[in-house]
């Protein structure tokens, strides 16, 4: 015990000089931007030119991009596309996502048979007790980053389909007041911060960068990958398509999507006693029968 609370010691001792150092680097990195901002300053030196980025960029991210362009290598193709595709749905798209990613998964994938060595043969708990702190730890040390993403990637999705029903309604105000899509669109990105609108904007980017609206439009279908959102999307393409005035398909979608969120709420509800029933027979019950069958169970015993 007196051997792990010294080693913790060390490692907390540790992290406060790293911290010490890492807050008066940064701090004479603002220092640095400051003066450079000050009438014409100018960097006399490329080691001075370097030395105005952060501690982090200039050590963590290279040394996190060098091991996730390890971890792409040795990691399946396959693998990478899917991960890829999760990072984009949650909000990630861009390279050092990914390294970070395969870098943590390597790391815990590293770092799972180490754990059950420090719990079960450093630290030295036996019994049940000790195997199930032990299965525990590597369980998350090596499934955490992907159950993380998942999280993310779900949680994201629930507040897409949340929000779709009244970034439609905006739009139809918007549109019968005379803006065009584009317009529209953009007012609604400008008043309405969340993950749906970002994807908007992203695809306004796409549109002003030179692309067709329906090649943006499905662009944005692919990195999202919402049902509800592919359903306005494909309405929007056939609109375009044939002609169709765009307020009443605006106006059509927001009242499907409206009907649609609640459905999802009604499903959600119906899934609240299942999900009740794991703690309330594991946790509630077996309390619940210590206090009306524990005396009844003594008067039995004293009663043989």
């Amino acid at each position: 015990m007196g051997l792990t609370l010294g080693v913790v010691g060390i490692v907390l001792a540790v992290a406060l000089v790293v911290l010490a150092v890492g807050m008066q680097i940064d701090e004479r990195a603002g220092i640095r931007t400051s003066l450079r901002r000050v009438g014409g300053y100018e960097i006399p030196d490329t080691r001075d030119k370097e030395l105005l980025e952060t501690l982090g960029n200039r050590t963590i991210v290279p040394a996190v991009r060098r091991m996730g362009e390890f971890g792409r290598r040795v990691t399946p193709v396959g693998y990478l596309d899917s991960v890829r595709k999760k990072l984009q749905r949650a909000g990630q798209p861009e390279q050092t996502a990914l390294d970070r990613f395969i870098v943590l998964q390597f790391a815990g994938v590293v770092l799972a048979p180490i754990a059950v060595f420090v719990i079960l043969g450093v630290l030295r708990v036996d019994g049940l007790v000790g195997y199930l702190l032990a299965g525990v730890a590597a369980t998350l040390l090596a499934l955490g980053p992907k159950l993380s993403l998942d999280r993310q990637v779900e949680s994201r999705v629930h507040a897409m389909r949340i929000a779709l029903p009244e970034v439609l309604d905006l739009l139809v105000i918007s549109v019968e007041a005379g803006l065009g899509f584009e317009q529209a669109l953009d007012r609604v990105v400008d008043n309405v911060p969340g993950p749906l609108t970002d994807e908007f904007a992203r695809m306004l980017g796409e549109v002003r960068a030179g692309s067709s609206r329906s090649e943006a439009m499905r662009a944005m279908e692919s990195r999202v990958d919402v049902l509800e959102v592919r359903s306005f999307i494909l309405a929007m393409l056939q609109a375009d398509t044939f002609g169709v005035s765009i307020a009443k398909v605006l106006r059509t979608q927001a009242d499907e999507m409206r009907v649609k969120r609640r459905q999802l709420a009604q499903e959600e509800a119906q899934k609240a006693p299942v999900k009740m029933l794991i703690p309330m027979v594991f946790c509630i019950f077996p309390a619940l029968f210590v206090v009306v069958l524990g005396p009844a169970v003594f008067d039995i015993i004293d009663a043989f």
